[in-house]
């Protein structure tokens, strides 16, 4: 009797299609990553515009269940509207902001001196710690500063700097008044492709998702209006210069989650020892306290109400998302996290469904005669 193949002479057959098809998925992939990651600055102007469009929808919605019924017409109307209303916040405070703003330019330079010959509330740095001494050696070290402080090179730089984020304004302003126009048409017919046993499921999921990510923007921007008041506020109590430049400072830096309340803190705490030793240590203790209390009470309140996301959650997903994607991972993460939480109670929805169908059926069947 002829021994047949064992176990280990096996032979696995894979078709020439097979890997053709693996090979084709895989090359896609990295292209599409090549193209994300090529167009990584526009594709976070269209993150930040479907943000916007988020947060203005809701009145284009509130106008069209009125007297408007166009959607366009809604959309330029709320979109007028919130451009009236941010050039009436600027008209208000833009004379003292402006004002503060050349006062703080314009001392920059004695402070700048005060610090490099031992005065001032900050000349202990140098006179202690030489710390005008250390940066002027780390330059050299760096190739004699020649790249670094070149003029030229710098002044390039910067004009390219302004030259993209103005693009970047007009870019994000057209594309949140273009996604207000057309978001409602191209999300219906994403669920026209749907097939119609679907589809009214799949809206329900979407309005979820939309609420969800509406809460979130809405949420985002009322804790960062309140970092900027209540900072104004200290300042103006600690008589710190330029108080409400440096709140409208720390409130745009505040959209920012986790890096931008600290960016602002040491921004704040540098102007504060301007004035005083004393001062700069109560604003440093203020921001200490006031992160805190913003990370752990008034982001999980506001995120949980908005988001309807527990404290936890809110906090274990920012950490995880500043982990992956640095800044733009944080601002994703909560919105992203929220998302999957209302698509897996829309699934274990249907789940529970399915099964008290299944059970009702059974109980409902007669029962077959005993033999």
């Amino acid at each position: 009797m002829a021994a047949g193949p064992s176990d280990a002479e096996r032979l696995v057959r894979v078709r020439p299609r097979t890997v053709l098809v693996v090979l084709g998925v895989l090359l896609a992939a990295a292209l599409v990553l090549d193209v994300v990651w090529i167009a990584r600055q526009f594709l976070t102007w269209v993150l930040i515009s479907v943000f916007l469009a988020l947060a203005v929808n809701p009145a284009v919605e509130a106008f069209q269940r009125g007297r408007i019924r166009r959607r366009g017409l809604a959309a330029a109307i709320a979109y007028v509207a919130v451009l009236i209303v941010i050039a009436a916040i600027l008209a208000a405070f833009i004379p003292t902001l402006v004002a503060q703003v050349n006062k703080l330019v314009l001392a920059t330079p004695e402070f700048v001196r005060n610090l490099t010959a031992g005065r001032g509330p900050l000349g202990f740095l140098e006179t202690k710690y030489h710390v005008v001494d250390r940066v002027e050696e780390a330059v050299r070290g760096g190739g004699g500063g020649s790249q670094l402080l070149s003029g030229g090179t710098a002044a390039l730089a910067l004009a390219k700097s302004i030259l993209t984020g103005i693009v970047g304004l007009v870019t994000i302003a057209f594309l949140t008044f273009f996604m207000l126009l057309e978001g409602p048409t191209w999300v219906e017919r994403f669920y026209r492709l749907l097939p119609p046993d679907k589809a009214p499921r799949w809206r329900a999921v979407g309005q979820g998702i939309y609420r969800t990510v509406g809460g979130y923007v809405t949420g985002n921007l009322l804790i960062s209006v309140i970092a900027g008041a209540v900072t104004t506020g200290v300042l103006l109590i600690l008589g710190v210069p330029y108080a409400l430049a440096l709140g409208v400072v720390v409130a745009i830096l505040d959209l920012i989650p986790l890096a931008g309340a600290t960016l602002a803190a040491i921004i704040v705490s540098l102007v504060a020892f301007t004035v005083s030793v004393l001062t700069g240590v109560v604003v440093i203790v203020f921001f200490a306290i006031y992160q805190q209390l913003e990370n752990h009470v008034i982001q999980p309140l506001v995120y949980g109400r908005s988001v309807q996301l527990s404290p936890l959650t809110v906090l274990v997903a920012v950490g995880v998302g500043a982990e992956v994607a640095g800044v733009l991972g944080a601002l994703l993460a909560i919105p992203l996290v929220g998302s999957i939480r209302v698509v897996i109670e829309d699934w274990s929805a249907h789940r529970r469904g399915r099964t008290g169908e299944q059970t009702g059926a059974a109980a409902s069947e007669p029962a077959s005669p005993s033999a």
